[in-house]
């Protein structure tokens, strides 16, 4: 694939899908909160419990995927320390600028690419959504541990992720494909109708997020730093890793496209939850979800050369 068609074909429908949510949250400023919700608690486990539903994972595969994730999660985490020391960030900000690399937005960004990378092969959709819940995971330990270590105890942290509904779709999704339990039409239909309907809400979602972040001040030292940390540095571990690792095929080519994602979205929101500096949180966010755009085409145009 050339990379003009990448971007046509993936990326291009999904910027005007973020642009179109950022307009109409421009005009109608949509209660963001239940939107989310929805997502959240409806779309999102709907489309992760069908796609793994249906699709085979091999249990070697599996383990793979999982030793490489938690290898590709410590060697970025070793980075973001040796480089926050270098900038000689206050504790503040460099929790912010470690989280901004390290959390990846694999859900209402990642989810969605792979969608329409991967629609003729459910293998690498179910890959995305295994390397979002250990972002998910992630997220609320490595992540809230950085912004609030002192505040919030591991049982409290634990409590948090078992109420994620994505986590209980994921298994029930799983455990039902493993013991091989056909689902009824009445129940299969609505599941796939809210299935559908996730990649196009997340996205509007993601812009009407976005347009409530202020352009001003985006282009300062941290947020530039970390920019190159998550959509360069990021990606470059990941390859070195899969080749470490022998990784090959689909497996591979999802792995490397999963590393390229712009900052999570969750690392402005805990940001502003716990009154981090809230502002750089959510200026990371904008300024990488837009330069994404060049990097991610690059990464899916040599995803394909690399592993075929």
């Amino acid at each position: 694939m050339f990379i003009g068609s990448i971007f046509l074909n993936v990326i291009l429908p999904i910027l005007i899908l973020v642009v179109l949510g950022a307009g109409l949250q421009r005009k109608f400023a949509f209660n963001l909160k239940a939107v989310s919700n929805l997502i959240t608690y409806c779309l999102m486990p709907a489309a992760v419990f069908i796609n793994l539903y249906e699709t085979e994972i091999d249990v070697q595969v599996l383990l793979e995927i999982i030793g490489y994730l938690v290898a590709f999660s410590l060697a970025i985490i070793i980075v973001t320390t040796i480089l926050s020391k270098l900038l000689k960030l206050d504790r503040g900000e460099a929790a912010i600028f470690k989280n901004s690399i390290s959390l990846i937005n694999s859900g209402n960004y990642g989810i969605p690419v792979s969608q329409l990378l991967f629609h003729a092969n459910p293998l690498g959709i179910s890959i995305q959504i295994i390397v979002m819940v250990f972002q998910n995971v992630l997220t609320y330990t490595y992540g809230l541990y950085n912004l609030i270590s002192a505040t919030k105890s591991g049982l409290e942290i634990l409590r948090s992720l078992l109420k994620m509904p994505v986590i209980h779709a994921m298994l029930l999704g799983g455990l039902l494909n493993w013991l091989q339990i056909p689902i009824p039409n009445f129940v299969w239909a609505p599941i796939s109708h809210l299935a559908d309907a996730f990649l196009a809400i997340a996205l509007i979602l993601l812009g009407a997020q976005l347009a409530q972040i202020e352009l001003k001040t985006i282009l300062n030292r941290t947020i530039v730093t970390s920019s190159i940390g998550r959509l360069l540095i990021g990606p470059s571990v990941a390859l070195l890793l899969i080749f470490l690792f022998g990784l090959d095929g689909v497996v591979a080519q999802s792995l490397f496209i999963a590393s390229s994602f712009p900052t999570s979205r969750n690392s402005s929101s805990l940001a502003l939850e716990y009154d981090v500096y809230p502002d750089l949180a959510a200026q990371t966010v904008l300024f990488s979800t837009i330069v994404s755009a060049i990097t991610v085409t690059f990464v899916v145009y040599l995803s394909g050369i690399l592993f075929v």
